[in-house]
């Protein structure tokens, strides 16, 4: 699995957020599991 820069990845046991800052191989773990990718935020209109 690739983790890339700027994708959150959040904890289903403690609720943490993790920010990836750096490209990599590999899998995030928390609590003993994976963590889960968080879909993107949409950015608001500049209307």
């Amino acid at each position: 699995m690739v983790n890339d820069l700027g994708h959150r990845y959040r904890c289903e046991e403690c609720g943490t957020v993790v920010l990836c800052i750096r490209r990599g191989e590999g899998e995030i773990h928390c609590c003993a599991k994976q963590m889960e990718l968080l879909a993107p935020r949409e950015l608001p209109s500049a209307d």
